[in-house]
């Protein structure tokens, strides 16, 4: 369908050119210079216009939770059932986004994630595949996960990679420390996560393959990665917001919504992903939407399944960032599109001329309150529960089709 609007009186934002005011066109489903013919005309009210985000990371095709949040992309991790680690599968994914959403399916580093066998990347890749990745384990296996990155970097896709050593998380569900220590919770010391990224930049600067890991949440770690970059290892990393606002305390009172993976750290590790994020040593900031009902949080916190939604508060959560002056508007959008984006080699994430016109109209004023059963996604199982936020995205479009 073609589909040509001009959007007036918006407050443009673009992570490469910054901000401004004016009008933006678009001409069948791109971004163009100047207007056409019998284009409709959209007044955005002053509101800000800016790339619709790119979530990378996902681990839930969850299409009324993406709209909500303006969410027009999703990395969609391999752990699914079945596992995304054969063409078929892959290309099935891909397709089950359309028309709302576009899905890029992340396909599976070994076969059924098992940590053995890899699997087939270049017939993935062909099927639709943006990376490969280890799903939400850990590679044990040194000399598996060379091969991985080695067969990766000739086929041109990035590593997206858990980082726990898991001989050192086995049966944990926190972090070591005084709360878990209190609350008589099983726990796994933070620098297992430091050591796993250690071995992982090790090979992959062996090997000169592009690695991503996909949330880092300790101090250790993004010291290694920082130095990594000082270096040039080709190496990214992502952060949810439950990691820069939240930490081990928060797990005070047993709330299962607050059991995720990686654990909540101490405050101390999140004052260091504050600080890692305003340098630049974080690369984006995704939701790690991993949806999860009631048959799954309402046990023990010990028996609960780690998750959380995500997808509808990442754009609040990210605005009250730049209130708190943690990051700029421009740095934002960065690391919720521009990044994303290049990570999976994808043309999107700025408002760039010849840009798909993925588009998110946000009031970024907008208050309102986070209410775990309102959500309008899969499950509500949020930490932030009951938090007041202030930023909405209040339409989206796809190509320059609007999602409602």
């Amino acid at each position: 369908m073609t589909v040509n609007m001009i959007f007036r009186n918006a407050r443009l934002l673009c992570p490469e050119s910054g901000a401004r005011s004016g009008d933006l066109c678009v001409s069948n489903g791109r971004i163009v210079e100047t207007a056409t013919e019998n284009a409709e005309t959209i007044d955005c009210g002053g509101k800000l216009l800016a790339p619709a985000l790119v979530d990378l990371g996902v681990f839930a095709m969850d299409k009324p939770a993406c709209r909500a949040g303006g969410i027009a992309r999703i990395g969609l991790m391999p752990d699914q059932s079945p596992v995304l680690d054969g063409p078929g599968i892959v290309q099935r994914a891909a397709d089950m986004g359309k028309p709302e959403l576009w899905v890029h399916p992340i396909a599976a580093a070994t076969r059924g994630l098992e940590g053995q066998d890899l699997a087939e990347y270049a017939t993935n890749a062909g099927a639709g595949a943006r990376a490969v990745s280890t799903g939400r384990g850990w590679i044990a296996d040194s000399g598996v996960m060379r091969r991985v990155l080695a067969y990766a970097r000739d086929c041109g896709l990035v590593v997206i990679a858990h980082a726990e050593d898991s001989d050192l998380t086995r049966n944990a569900v926190a972090t070591e420390g005084e709360t878990a220590t209190r609350l008589g919770l099983p726990a796994a010391p933070a620098m297992a996560e430091a050591l796993a990224v250690a071995r992982d930049l090790m090979l992959a600067e062996q090997t000169g393959a592009a690695i991503h890991f996909r949330q880092l949440t300790t101090a250790a770690a993004f010291d290694l990665v920082r130095a990594a970059k000082a270096r040039g290892v080709a190496v990214t990393c992502g952060i949810t917001p439950a990691h820069l606002l939240l930490s081990d305390i928060n797990l005070s009172d047993f709330r299962t919504f607050a059991r995720l993976s990686p654990p909540l750290r101490d405050d101390r590790d999140r004052i260091a992903a504050l600080a890692a994020l305003a340098d630049g040593t974080i690369d984006i900031l995704c939701s790690g939407h991993d949806p999860r009902g009631p048959e799954e949080k309402r046990l023990p916190f010990a028996d609960a399944t780690p998750g959380m939604a995500g997808a509808e508060t990442l754009l609040a959560l990210g605005l009250g960032l730049v209130r708190d002056a943690r990051i700029t508007l421009e740095q934002l959008f960065a690391l919720l599109a521009r990044n994303p984006a290049r990570i999976l080699g994808i043309d999107s994430g700025t408002l760039a001329p010849g840009m798909p016109a993925d588009l998110v109209l946000v009031d970024p004023e907008a208050p309102w309150q986070i209410n775990s059963d309102s959500m309008a996604g899969k499950a509500g199982n949020t930490p932030f529960d009951g938090l007041p936020v202030q930023g909405r995205a209040v339409r989206l479009f796809k190509g320059g089709s609007e999602i409602r």
